[in-house]
C-alpha cells in the first residue's frame, strides 16, 4: 500500500513537473499561461520608490527607485507601461512593467500629483499645482509637448473618456478649466465651489461633477454648454468621487462627516447621505455595479456597501491610514494602502469553492510596501514574446 501511494505521488510530482513550463501553478485556484503577469504598483513618498506586488503570489516582487516623494501612479491602459509622478522632483518616471524597471523619467513643472492618461494610451496629462499650468505629455515619445495656462492652485487634470476634453479643478482661485485636448487650449474657465478637489467625467463625455471640499458640495458641469448646472449640498469635507461603472450613480466620501453621498447622475439630486466610517478617505466600486468598498482612513478599515439597498454589510479592518484601493483584475481582492502602517492590506471579497463564487469578505494577508505608500495601480498583461 505504501509503493502504491509513493507511486501515486511521484506520478503527481511528475505532472506537475511537467506542465510548469506551461502553466503558473498555485494562483488562487486559477490556471493562467506562464507568460501573463499581474502587478500592483505602490508610490511609496517616504521613501522615493515604488513597490511591485505579484499579484498571482500576493508577494513583493520588486522595489523600483524613482525620484523625491512619489505620489500618483497610473498604468497605461494600451501599453506595459506605469506613470509615477514624483512632486518633490518635480518629474514623472515611466516604468517598463515587464522588466519592472524605470525606462525613462522627464520633468514637469512644479509640485505635481497625479496623472491621468486618456483611453488610447497617447497622452498624459499632469497638473502642476505650484505652476498654475498642465503638462500635456505625449507617451510615444516621453516628452512634454505643452504647459498650459490654468488657474491657481491646479491639483487633479481629468481627461474624457473620448480623449477630447480635460477638467482641471483649480483649488486655490475656486474654479474648474475646461481644456480641449485637440487645440491644447483652455476653451472656459468655470467658477464653481470652494477649493474644488476630485474629478468625475460620466462615460458619455457630457457632464462632469467635481468635489468642493471648502464648501461640503459637489458641482455638476455641463461639459457642452460649460456651465454649473447645479451644486449639490453633500458632506463635510468631501474629498473623493466614486462613478459607478455604468455611470448611473456617484458617492462622496465626506471626510468629517464619516458618510458617504449617493448622487444621481441623471438628475443632479442626492439620494441619500449615510453613515460609512471614521473619516471615509476613497472608494471603488465593483464591475457589477452592486457594491461600493471604502477606505476609512480614521478608523483603519474598509466598509462594504451594498449599493442596490443602500446598506452598509460589513466593515473589515485593515492596517494603519487606509487610503488609496484597487481591485485585483478578477476582483477577487481588494488591494488597500495603508499610509500609515506601510503596507497593502489585501481583503479577499470573492472566494471560490468547488467551481462556485461564494461572498465571503475577510482580511486576506497583508504585504509590507515602503515608507507612507500614497497611490497604487494595477496592471494584468501577457508577456511579448
Amino acid at each position: 500500500m505504501r509503493k502504491y501511494k509513493s507511486a501515486v505521488l511521484i506520478v503527481i510530482l511528475w505532472l506537475c513537473l511537467a506542465v510548469i513550463g506551461l502553466f503558473s501553478a498555485c494562483n488562487h485556484g486559477r490556471t493562467v499561461p506562464s507568460n501573463y503577469r499581474e502587478f500592483a504598483y505602490v508610490s511609496n513618498g517616504g521613501s522615493g520608490t515604488v513597490s511591485v506586488v505579484d499579484l498571482l503570489t500576493l508577494r513583493a516582487a520588486k522595489t523600483i527607485t524613482v525620484g523625491s516623494n512619489p505620489t500618483g501612479v497610473t498604468a497605461n491602459p494600451k501599453k506595459n507601461e506605469i506613470y509615477v509622478v514624483n512632486t518633490d522632483s518635480a518629474s514623472v518616471s515611466v516604468v517598463d512593467a515587464e522588466r519592472n524597471e524605470v525606462a525613462a523619467t522627464f520633468g514637469v513643472q512644479r509640485k505635481p500629483f497625479y496623472i491621468s492618461v486618456s483611453s488610447d494610451g497617447r497622452r498624459a496629462y499632469v497638473a502642476n499645482s505650484a505652476s498654475g499650468n498642465v503638462s500635456v505629455i505625449d507617451l510615444d515619445t516621453r516628452a512634454v509637448i505643452r504647459n498650459i495656462p490654468v488657474g491657481n492652485g491646479p491639483g487633479l487634470a481629468r481627461v474624457s473618456p473620448d480623449g477630447k476634453i480635460v477638467v482641471v479643478s483649480n483649488r486655490s482661485d475656486n474654479t474648474v478649466s475646461i481644456i480641449d485636448a485637440e487645440k491644447l487650449g483652455v476653451s472656459a474657465t468655470i467658477p464653481v465651489c470652494k477649493e474644488p478637489e476630485d474629478i468625475a467625467i460620466l462615460p458619455w463625455n457630457d457632464k462632469a461633477f467635481v468635489s468642493c471640499s471648502g464648501s461640503a458640495q459637489v458641482a455638476a458641469i455641463d461639459l457642452k454648454s460649460d456651465r454649473v448646472l447645479a451644486l449639490l449640498d453633500v458632506g463635510q469635507t468631501p474629498l473623493a468621487l466614486t462613478l459607478k461603472p455604468d455611470g448611473g450613480e456617484l458617492f462622496s466620501t465626506n471626510f468629517n462627516s464619516q458618510t458617504i453621498s449617493t448622487i444621481e447622475t441623471s438628475t443632479n439630486e442626492v439620494a441619500g447621505s449615510f453613515l460609512i466610517g471614521e473619516h471615509p478617505a476613497r472608494g471603488i466600486v465593483s464591475s457589477d455595479n452592486s457594491t461600493l468598498y471604502v477606505s476609512n482612513f480614521g478608523s483603519n478599515s474598509i466598509s462594504i456597501f451594498g449599493i442596490d439597498n443602500s446598506k452598509l454589510l460589513k466593515t473589515i479592518s485593515v492596517g494603519n491610514g487606509p487610503e488609496a484601493m484597487a481591485f485585483s483584475p478578477n476582483q477577487t481582492f481588494v488591494l488597500v494602502v495603508d499610509t500609515g502602517s506601510g503596507d497593502v492590506a489585501v481583503v479577499r471579497v470573492t472566494e471560490r469553492r468547488y467551481g462556485k463564487i461564494t461572498s465571503s469578505a475577510a482580511l486576506y494577508t497583508t504585504i509590507p510596501v515602503g515608507a507612507q505608500p500614497r497611490d497604487i495601480a494595477v496592471k494584468a498583461f501577457m508577456l511579448k514574446k
